[in-house]
C-alpha cells in the first residue's frame, strides 16, 4: 500500500505513531482508541518506505486471537511477512530450533496442564488436595515464575507480599513448588513458564545463539505492554541486545492483571529505560458515546490509576444509568427486563453483555434471562449448573431429600455442603477456591431464601433441577455473560454492569491500596466495554425481603447524583436491626421478620398484605416456581402500602416490571380494588 494512503487513514496522534519508525517509541493507548490501527500501519509504513524489511520485525502480544488479528490487519497492509506471535509462541518457535544445537539433546516436551504433575508434587509432601486447590497451587507457581521466584526464595517473597494459597502457609507453598520441579525434571517436562526460562537462560549463555536471533529480529513491537511481567521484560532485553528499536503500546489504566505478574511501571517507566523515548498519547476515543467516556474519565479522575483523558468521537448516546435494586433477583429481573425492551427494539442480543465481578453472580442472570427466553452466551467460565461443585452438591442434595435424612431446607444444604469442603466465613484469598466457595454460598443462599417463603426440602431440589433444565438449552448468539476480566478486549452496544456493591467491588480481599486500585481499574475496564449504552446497578440486599443494608462501591461516589449516595442513618448500633417505625433496635427473630416491632402499626394494609401473599402462594404452586420469583414480601408490603390503582401506579413499586405486570397486573389491580 502507497505511503500516503496509509497515513491518510490515520488521526493526527495515531500519524504522529506510524510516523516514528526509528529509535524507542511508547504509545499511551486510551481504550477504543484504535492502537492496533496506529501500530499495524507504523510497521506497514515501514516496510512500504522501505526502513523495514518485513521478515527483521517481530510483534509480540498477549493472546493468540490478538495476535491473528495483527497478522490479519499486517496482511491487508501489504505486510503480510512481519511475524506477529506471543511471547509465548516467539521463545518457543527460538528454542525448539536452538536447542538441539545448543546442548545435544531432545527439547523436554511441553505439557499442557501442571495439575497432572502437581498432583504427584502434593502427594510427596503428603498434601490433601481437590481440583480446586490444585489450580491455586498452579497459578501461584505461574506467578512466581514469571517475576523471577524461585522456589528456595518463594516463601519470604510471598510473606513479604501478602500471597497464600488457600490457607497454606508460604512455607508449605514453596516446598510443593520444589517438588513440582523435581517431577518435572524427572520426567523431562516443561511448563509455558519454562519455555520463556529456557529460552532467556540459551540467550543468556550462548552469545552465537544469541546474536543470530539478534540478526534476525531487528524491529520490535509489543503490544499490552502494560500487562508485561518480570519474566518477559527479561527475555525482551535479550532479544534487543542493548539496542532501543522498540515500540511498545500499553495503557496504564486497564492493568487488571498484577496478581499474575503483570508490572505496568515498565510502561510508565519506559522513557527513563530509554532516553530519547518518543511519546505518544492516543486520546480520540472511536469506541464509546461522549456519555460514557466521561463517566469512565471521572472513575479515574485524581486517583493513581488515572492514564490519559479520552475524547469521544462518537454522536451523543443515552445518559449512563445509575440503579439501586432491593435484592439481587431484583437486580437480575430489571436487567433481563431491559434487555428484552432492547431486543423489542431491533437490537441484537449478540450485542448485549452483562458484567460482573465473580462468575458465582452469573446465576441470578442465568435465571433470568432463560425466564424470559432470551439466549445467553457464559464467557470465560461454565454455567452455574454445569460447574463441576455445583453439579456434585445437587446430586449429594437431591440424595438427603431421597433418603430422608434431611430435615430444614437450609439445615440440610449446609450440611450437606459442609461435608464438601463450605465453611461458613469466606476463603481469605482470591482464586478456585474461593470461586467455588461462591458457587456454594450461592447455593446456601438459594436454601435460605426458599426456606423463608414455606418450601421444603424435595420442594427446592425440584426448583433446583427446574432452574438447571431451563438453563441448559443450546445457543448459537446470545446475550454475553461475563466477569471484568473476561470482558478485556471486547465491546458490545449495551453493557450492564452488576454487583456493584462494597464488599464485591472492590471485592473482600482487596485490602492494600494496590490491590483496590486495581479493582478501581477493572471498573474501568467493564465501562468502557460500552458504545452506546451504559448501566451500572447494585443490590442492596442479597436476598429477597432481606435487610437493605449494602451499599454501592466507593468507586461509584463521584459518578451519583447527591440524592442517590448514601446517606447516614441516626442511631443505629452497629449491626442492629431497627424497626422501620419508631427507629428502635428490634429484639426478636419474628419482629426482625417482620422489620418493625410487634407494637408498631404496620405502614401497610395487613389484610390487603395477608390476601397478596395467598395469591402469590397459590400462583407460585400453579407455575411450580418458588413464591418469591412471583413477588418478594419486600414487593407485596409496598403494594399494600401504595395501593396502586391503575397499571401506571403499579409500575411504580419496586419489583414489578414489564413481564410481570402483563402477567399479573389484572390480578393485583382487582385484589387491591
Amino acid at each position: 500500500m502507497p505511503v500516503p494512503a496509509l497515513l491518510s487513514a490515520l488521526d493526527p496522534e495515531q500519524r504522529q505513531v506510524a510516523e516514528a519508525l526509528r529509535g524507542p517509541v511508547r504509545v499511551l493507548a486510551g481504550a477504543g482508541t484504535g492502537k492496533t490501527r496506529a501500530i499495524t500501519h507504523r510497521i506497514a509504513h515501514g516496510v512500504a518506505s522501505g526502513v523495514y524489511a518485513p521478515t527483521e520485525v517481530l510483534a509480540v502480544t498477549f493472546t493468540t486471537r490478538a495476535a491473528g488479528e495483527m497478522r490479519t490487519r499486517l496482511r491487508s497492509l501489504d505486510a503480510g511477512g512481519v511475524q506477529a506471535r506471543t511471547f509465548h509462541s516467539a521463545a518457543l518457535r527460538q528454542l525448539r530450533y536452538f536447542w538441539p544445537h545448543v546442548y545435544g539433546t531432545e527439547l523436554p516436551q511441553l505439557i499442557e496442564s501442571k495439575l497432572g504433575l502437581l498432583a504427584s508434587a502434593t502427594r510427596r509432601q503428603r498434601i490433601n488436595t481437590d481440583q480446586a486447590l490444585l489450580r491455586d497451587l498452579a497459578s501461584e507457581i505461574e506467578w512466581a515464575k514469571v517475576s523471577n521466584v524461585s522456589p528456595t526464595s518463594y516463601a519470604a517473597t510471598a510473606d513479604a507480599r501478602g500471597r497464600s494459597v488457600a490457607g497454606h502457609s508460604p512455607e508449605v507453598v514453596a516446598h510443593v513448588f520444589e517438588a513440582y520441579e523435581e517431577v518435572k525434571r524427572d520426567q523431562g517436562r516443561m511448563d509455558m513458564e519454562d519455555v520463556l526460562l529456557l529460552t532467556a537462560g540459551m540467550l543468556a549463555e550462548d552469545e552465537r545463539v544469541a546474536a543470530q536471533v539478534r540478526r534476525q529480529y531487528k524491529w520490535f513491537v509489543v503490544d499490552e505492554f502494560q500487562d508485561v511481567s518480570p519474566l518477559q521484560s527479561a527475555l525482551l532485553d535479550l532479544w534487543l541486545g542493548g539496542r532501543d528499536e522498540l515500540c511498545v503500546v500499553g495503557d496504564p489504566a486497564q492493568t487488571i492483571y498484577s496478581f499474575a505478574g503483570a508490572n505496568a511501571d515498565y510502561l510508565r517507566d519506559f522513557p527513563a529505560k530509554y532516553p530519547g523515548t518518543t511519546s505518544v498519547e492516543l486520546v480520540r476515543n472511536y469506541r464509546s458515546s461522549p456519555q460514557v467516556v466521561e463517566a469512565a474519565n471521572t472513575l479515574l479522575a485524581g486517583t493513581a490509576s488515572r492514564s490519559v483523558d479520552l475524547r469521544s468521537q462518537q454522536q451523543a448516546g443515552p445518559a449512563v444509568s445509575y440503579d439501586a435494586r432491593p435484592d439481587e433477583v431484583a437486580e437480575a429481573e430489571a436487567v433481563a427486563a431491559r434487555i428484552l425492551a432492547l431486543r423489542d427494539q431491533g437490537r441484537e442480543v449478540g450485542e448485549m453483555a452483562v458484567l460482573f465481578r465473580i462468575n458465582a453472580q452469573s446465576e441470578a442472570f442465568e435465571e433470568a434471562l432463560a425466564a424470559r427466553g432470551l439466549p445467553y452466551v457464559v464467557r470465560g467460565a461454565r454455567r452455574f449448573f454445569e460447574r463441576p461443585e455445583v453439579r456434585e452438591a445437587v446430586t449429594r442434595i437431591r440424595g438427603a431429600a431421597r433418603s430422608g435424612e434431611g430435615e430444614g431446607v437450609l439445615e440440610t444444604v449446609r450440611a450437606t455442603l459442609s461435608g464438601m469442603g463450605w465453611t461458613s466465613e469466606a476463603p481469605s484469598a482470591r482464586g478456585q477456591t474461593r470461586d467455588r466457595w461462591e458457587s456454594w454460598q450461592a447455593l446456601v443462599d438459594q436454601a435460605a431464601e426458599f426456606e423463608a417463603e414455606g418450601g421444603d426440602l424435595g420442594g427446592f431440589v425440584d426448583d433446583l433441577d427446574r432452574r438447571a433444565a431451563e438453563q441448559h438449552a443450546p445457543v448459537a448468539e446470545g446475550v454475553t455473560l461475563a466477569t471484568f476480566h473476561a470482558a478485556k478486549g471486547l465491546e458490545w452496544d449495551s453493557v450492564f454492569l452488576c454487583g456493584l456493591q462494597d464488599g464485591t467491588l472492590p471485592i473482600t480481599y482487596a485490602e492494600s491500596p494496590a490491590q483496590v486500585e486495581e479493582e478501581r481499574r477493572l471498573l474501568y475496564v467493564g465501562m468502557t466495554r460500552a458504545r452506546v449504552d451504559l448501566s451500572l446497578s447494585w443490590a442492596l440486599a442479597r436476598q429477597p425481603g432481606g435487610r437493605a443494608s449494602r451499599k454501592p462501591s466507593r468507586f461509584l461516589t463521584p459518578l451519583l447524583p447527591q440524592e442517590a449516595l448514601p446517606q447516614p442513618k441516626a442511631g443505629r448500633g452497629k449491626g442492629a436491626r431497627m424497626c422501620l417505625e419508631c427507629g428502635k433496635p428490634l429484639q426478636t427473630a419474628a419482629d426482625k421478620a417482620r422489620r418493625r416491632c410487634a407494637a408498631c402499626p404496620a405502614p401497610y394494609d395487613e389484610a390487603l398484605f395477608d390476601r397478596l401473599r395467598e395469591w402469590r402462594t397459590e400462583r407460585a404452586r400453579e407455575e411450580s416456581i418458588a413464591a418469591f420469583m412471583v413477588f418478594s414480601n419486600a414487593t407485596l408490603e409496598e403494594i399494600a402500602t401504595r395501593r396502586p390503582q391503575s397499571s401506571r401506579e403499579l409500575l411504580k413499586v419496586s419489583g414489578v416490571g414489564q413481564e410481570k405486570l402483563a402477567k399479573y397486573g389484572d390480578e393485583l389491580l382487582e385484589l387491591v380494588g
